[in-house]
């Protein structure tokens, strides 16, 4: 396969498994962060001996500045005028640099096709050149962009290459990113156990550099994928490890998300007191963050949860609140559902009356 082109000289690979919705909202992201570093640590803007040089390393400066700043739009003017004013000095290792700094934007704007076509132009580049680093940092981006585009053989063409050239130079990071990805690769072909074997792979590594950030995000991987195969025990047990780092790093968004799923997998195991109060604890969390959709949500499966354990009047507690929520939020489809929930609770204890009130 023709390998494609990538970034400079990027210390680390793409975010794990990071929504794009939450790249474009909170560019404080970990992976990204480094990505940022890496990049200006890495960039010289101001050659001693290629003065001529100085206004293209400016924009590129300036276009990683907008990127941090989430300003993708006038990143990538900077960072093609930069791109341009290295290929006319003839500098292809700072092109390189403005390349991969392209594809980094266009990979936080979900603009796949655009990270595939400067990846491969930064790769070729890279592979002239020798360098290393950037090819790994090349070849992430593009396994990246395949994934998201669903054409999975390519992506896993690409991540092989990126964790052999990883293995190469022995660079940790890179190994870990690298077998997470191809370990999201293998889930979205529902090869699950594949999926597990690379990210077992990549927690042993990121907990050798003790790597908070990467061990959260791959344990939340590992859970999902063994609930997926409906191994519950395993789930929860990768899900309490993950919140117990989510609590370490304060990432509250996190554990939302997974107090969510570790609930869920043990009422399937039929623990319902456990199950309860990992469903209080994500409510708690979404009246701290504000998170009105996950206080409705943990409000409705605290309801199932106690009527589980028979406990009506709980349930029944938690059903007024949801509707109360729903109302406050005109969201109508969660209110039928909270009144439905109410109805049948009514039922169950035989007050029809009360039910009706619900109609």
């Amino acid at each position: 396969m023709k390998k494609s082109k990538w970034n400079s000289s990027l210390k680390n690979t793409l975010p794990l498994n990071i929504p794009m919705e939450f790249l474009k909202k909170n560019m404080q992201d970990s992976n990204v962060q480094q990505l940022d570093k890496a990049l200006e640590s890495q960039v010289s803007f101001k050659d001693k001996d290629e003065e001529e040089s100085f206004e293209a390393s400016q924009l590129l400066q300036q276009g990683i500045q907008q990127q941090q700043a989430g300003d993708f739009n006038a990143a990538i003017k900077a960072l093609q005028h930069s791109s341009a004013l290295f290929q006319a000095y003839g500098n292809s290792s700072k092109q390189a640099q403005a390349l991969s700094c392209l594809a980094l934007v266009a990979y936080c704007s979900g603009d796949y096709k655009s990270v595939i076509s400067y990846a491969q132009q930064c790769l070729s580049l890279a592979e002239d050149n020798q360098e290393e680093r950037l090819q790994i940092q090349a070849l992430s981006h593009l396994g990246n962009a395949y994934r998201h585009l669903k054409q999975h053989p390519e992506a896993i063409n690409y991540l092989q290459d990126c964790l052999k050239k990883a293995e190469e130079i022995q660079d940790s990071r890179s190994q870990i990113a690298a077998l997470n990805n191809l370990g999201l690769v293998y889930k979205a072909l529902n090869n699950l156990s594949k999926a597990i074997e690379y990210q077992e792979k990549s927690l042993e590594l990121v907990r050798e550099l003790k790597d908070n950030w990467g061990e959260e995000q791959i344990l939340k991987n590992l859970g999902n994928a063994w609930y997926a195969l409906m191994n519950y025990p395993k789930a929860t047990k990768y899900y309490e490890e993950c919140i117990i780092v989510s609590r370490l790093l304060k990432n509250r968004r996190t554990s939302i998300q997974v107090l969510k799923n570790l609930g869920n997998a043990y009422y399937a195991l039929g623990d319902y007191k456990k199950t309860i109060i990992y469903y209080e604890e994500r409510l708690e969390l979404a009246h701290i963050t504000q998170d009105t959709r996950a206080q409705e949500q943990s409000l409705g499966s605290l309801g199932v949860a106690s009527e589980a354990l028979g406990d009506y009047e709980s349930a029944m507690s938690y059903y007024e609140e949801r509707l109360r929520i729903a109302k406050a939020t005109k969201d109508r489809r969660s209110q039928d559902q909270a009144r439905a929930s109410l109805k049948t609770a009514c039922y169950a204890i035989g007050d029809y009356a009360r039910a009706m009130k619900y109609d």
